[in-house]
């Protein structure tokens, strides 16, 4: 019962410091722990392993599940002993986790400083900003293409970076929200369908897929709800949706792209440069009106209201989790 309290007090305390602090730069960061670990082993596992097909997609599950293991192995054990012996420090170390967990403010942070770029009419510093926080390749990128590409990735990330891992948190603490947020850096270091990862990270981006189909559901729910809290265009963002939300490679992609390009009223995803090649990706939404800069602003509103609407959810089912062990 003690435990379930420092807990639910941790997540919402994390909840907060995210919100507050973001990720400050040069400040250590569980996420680059990761990512350091699984560079090392993938060197490892390449050099160990024959580079056959075999060899290799061996390698990717074998790299599954050794970074599953560590990255939240060692969170659970490290939580359980400072919970059974002095509770406050288990608060602090899960607090600490869960603010490193989560990614909304940063999100917020990024994204809008390619929209001032694009208001004061940098185009090229734009760019730039924008290569910061997507995949594809950006340097031929118009300003529609920039700020399009901007809003995907708030639209994506709101559950990948918010209400993925406060689900995973809610139901398991910050170590299952480290298990989920190991598996979504795997996937992002190697889940491509390139030459070189084709085989190599089936692994990382199946189990990407599996853990993210029901968070991504929800995200679009809640985003659909946060529509109408906005008043933005709640019976556009359901029935793009309803039609849009399998148009992506990924199962999950799409679902909170097509209730952003819905609610806003605009065209999202189509053709775009991934290391050289131009993947041909079905459109997202409807062309009713042009993409503007401020859509970016907007597309922040949704992610905000979608986050504080998850931990509304997350703080229910804790509560009721806390009041059946008291019975």
């Amino acid at each position: 019962m003690t435990v379930l309290l420092w807990s639910f007090g941790a997540l919402l305390t994390g909840f907060l410091l995210d919100l507050v602090f973001g990720d400050p730069y040069n400040f250590p960061h569980i996420v680059r722990w990761m990512g350091s670990l699984i560079a090392a082993l993938e060197k490892f596992l390449r050099r160990t392993l024959p580079a056959t097909a075999r060899g290799e997609s061996a390698g990717g599950f074998i790299l599954v599940c050794v970074v599953i293991l560590l990255c939240a192995g060692v969170p659970f054990a490290a939580l359980f002993l400072c919970y059974r012996v002095l509770p406050p420090v288990g608060y602090i170390l899960e607090s600490f986790l869960c603010w490193q967990l989560l990614a909304q403010k940063s999100l917020k942070t990024e994204s809008m400083k390619v929209y001032y770029s694009l208001r004061n009419g940098d185009i090229e510093d734009a760019r730039n900003r924008v290569s910061m926080i997507v995949g594809r390749d950006t340097s031929a990128l118009d300003r529609d293409g920039i700020t399009r590409a901007a809003v995907e990735t708030v639209a994506e990330n709101a559950s990948d970076g918010v209400t993925a891992p406060l689900v995973f948190i809610m139901l398991g603490s910050a170590a299952l929200g480290c298990l989920y947020k190991a598996v979504n850096t795997m996937d992002s270091m190697v889940g491509y369908k390139n030459e070189t990862y084709i085989r190599f990270g089936r692994a990382a981006a199946k189990t990407d897929d599996a853990i993210n189909f029901i968070p991504s559901r929800l995200c679009a729910l809640l985003m659909a709800v946060s529509t109408h809290l906005l008043r933005f265009d709640g019976k556009g963002a359901f029935r793009v949706w309803r039609r849009d939300r399998r148009k992506h490679a990924s199962p999950n992609s799409a679902q909170t792209e097509s209730v952003c390009a819905g609610a806003l009223g605009i065209r999202l995803a189509g053709p775009a440069v991934y290391f050289g090649r131009t993947h041909d990706k079905p459109f997202i939404g409807d062309d009713t009106r042009p993409i503007q800069a401020s859509d970016i602003v907007n597309a922040n509103k949704l992610m905000v209201c979608t986050g504080f609407l998850t931990l509304f959810l997350a703080s229910l089912f804790r509560l009721g989790v806390i009041l059946l062990a008291a019975l």
